[in-house]
């Protein structure tokens, strides 16, 4: 009898077993499929968003080349134009932007002279006026006004090679 059920009932449960075994690794590998095409996926959205930064970083830079251009193009002309109007205009020309900036500077300077006036003028102590008189957007301005003009001159010296 144990001939009989160990040879049918043995030879059953292996058969099953050897049977399940390859459908059992299939949903494995299906399970590791998935998760590797998941993964797959997610880096082509990677390269793809970065594709699609560095596009956009190669536009801009286009375009910061042909603003520069632009600018040159300007100077340029300007210089042209100075040059053929004679020397008398070429001063004045020349004069016009630090002229502005000096303009604007006296005004500035003069605003906040009078603030400073004012507040002297209603007994405030010294500390508090001088230490609230210059926030950081007069900081601002006058970082932009040192680096406008020295910065500059600097870069001017460079290019034409005078170092």
């Amino acid at each position: 009898m144990f001939d009989l059920l160990g040879g049918g009932l043995l030879g059953s449960i292996f058969g099953g077993i050897f049977r399940l075994i390859p459908e059992v690794l299939k949903l494995l590998d299906k399970a590791n499929e998935r998760k590797h095409e998941l993964n797959m996926f997610r880096l082509q959205t990677d390269l793809e968003k970065m594709r699609g930064e560095f596009r956009m970083e190669e536009r801009y830079v286009d375009y910061s080349i042909q603003q520069l251009d632009t600018i040159k193009e300007a100077f340029r002309e300007q210089s042209e134009t100075a040059k053929n109007a004679g020397q008398f205009v070429s001063a004045i020309s020349a004069l016009v932007r630090p002229g502005i900036t000096w303009c604007f500077f006296f005004m500035y300077a003069a605003v906040k002279i009078a603030a400073l006036v004012i507040a002297f003028q209603t007994n405030a102590p010294w500390y508090e006026v001088l230490s609230k008189s210059w926030d950081a957007n007069d900081f601002g301005v006058f970082t932009m006004c040192l680096t406008f003009w020295f910065v500059g001159r600097s870069i001017e010296r460079y290019k034409a090679g005078v170092n």
